[in-house]
């Protein structure tokens, strides 16, 4: 007995240390042209092997589509319908009814945001009174119909949240929603076992920061392609770590360093936007995306955090007619790994791999095998 409880213990650790951060894809389907059928975008998300998919507006018959697939789906709740959940919990019981409920667990929904961005919409609408208390209703009501594995979070902008990047050891959250919001929200993501998201960006932090080198946005090997904080004495050599350790560092600061990180949205465009955009092309897009995907599957996560992000969606998955609009309200880029006729414009492997711990992994296998046959 105790020689098979060593054994069990040994391989979940093994099991455990293995595991990679989930890639996934955003699709939308707001769009002035008409969009592909569901069980076309199902299957093209199957062929491609990306394991995990993004429905922003969670239309039910995309959610239908994915049922017996195993590719995991994140919902969204837009943010108009926030003042009504948060008011009565019957109208998240009546989103999930709709939502949820008809094809779950056969489509594999896995995690619900209330809302997205929502700090940006603030000078429009303020939604911010209504997030917390419709994320609660939400929760409470998939508890009521006895769901208890579908967590909920909701999505915030790296640039409407975070103060810097330049060194990640400063960043903060911006306040007072720091304070007001967040801090309160990162209570109830602990409490409920769930994580924190984030709409991260090194493309448009780059054409921010005249003094980023393309080449580290773009998580490429050039010789003294690096950046130190010199607070901490890390040596970050991708954009993309910095911005996600900044938002480490925030989440340190307030005491919530544990909730797991979800990066909802990331890309680089291929074409499109504002006149003076050249670096919006296909071949950057190309090497981002590859670097990203390559990153995330070294298994090295951040300088700050071993474990890194939990999760990494690309934003998205084609483009649409006239480009797409992202949410920094640029028109015309065109973020998809796909064209508009859905054809693969690079040659990226999304699926997750597995993580070489080189001897060590072997050392711990030949243990396993020495006490399974003595």
């Amino acid at each position: 007995m105790p020689s098979f409880l060593f054994i069990s213990l040994l391989l979940s650790f093994i099991h455990f240390s293995f595991s990679l951060p989930s890639i996934g894809v955003t699709y939308s389907t707001t769009t002035t042209t008409a969009s592909p059928p569901p069980d076309k975008i199902s299957a093209t998300i199957s062929t491609l092997k990306i394991p995990n998919v993004r429905l922003p507006e969670a239309d039910p018959s995309l959610i239908k589509a994915f049922a017996f697939t195993n590719t995991s789906l994140f919902l969204s709740i837009p943010n108009p319908l926030l003042p009504a959940v948060a008011a009565n919990r019957s109208l998240a019981l009546r989103w999930l009814y709709r939502h949820v409920l008809p094809f779950y667990p056969r489509s594999k929904i896995t995690l619900i945001s209330v809302g997205n961005a929502v700090l940006d919409s603030v000078a429009e609408q303020d939604f911010t009174p209504y997030l917390l208390p419709a994320m609660r209703n939400l929760h409470l009501a998939l508890h009521e119909l006895g769901i208890k594995k579908i967590p909920v979070s909701t999505t915030f902008s790296f640039f409407s949240t975070i103060t810097t990047a330049f060194p990640p050891s400063s960043a903060e959250f911006q306040q007072p929603a720091g304070d007001l919001i967040i801090k309160p929200l990162l209570q109830f993501l602990e409490e409920t076992n769930s994580s924190f998201l984030i709409n991260l960006y090194p493309y448009n932090l780059y054409r921010l920061n005249s003094e980023i080198p393309v080449g580290f946005a773009l998580f490429q090997d050039y010789p003294f392609n690096f950046r130190d904080d010199l607070v901490t004495g890390v040596r970050y050599f991708n954009l993309f770590d910095m911005m996600a350790d900044s938002v480490l560092t925030a989440m340190a600061v307030m005491g919530y360093e544990s909730v797991p990180v979800i990066v909802a949205e990331t890309g680089w465009p291929s074409g499109g936007g504002e006149a003076g955009e050249v670096e919006a092309n296909e071949a950057y897009a190309e090497m981002y995306l590859k670097g990203l995907v390559r990153h995330l599957k070294s298994g090295v996560g951040t300088p700050l955090k071993k474990d890194g992000v939990a999760e990494v969606y690309v934003y998205e998955l084609m483009d649409h007619e006239g480009g797409n609009t992202d949410n920094n309200k640029v028109k015309g880029r065109k973020w998809g790994i796909l064209t508009e006729n859905m054809t693969r414009k690079f040659n990226v492997e999304f699926s997750s791999g597995v993580k070489n711990y080189g001897l060590m992994g072997i050392f711990l296998f030949l243990i396993a095998i020495f006490y399974a046959f003595p």
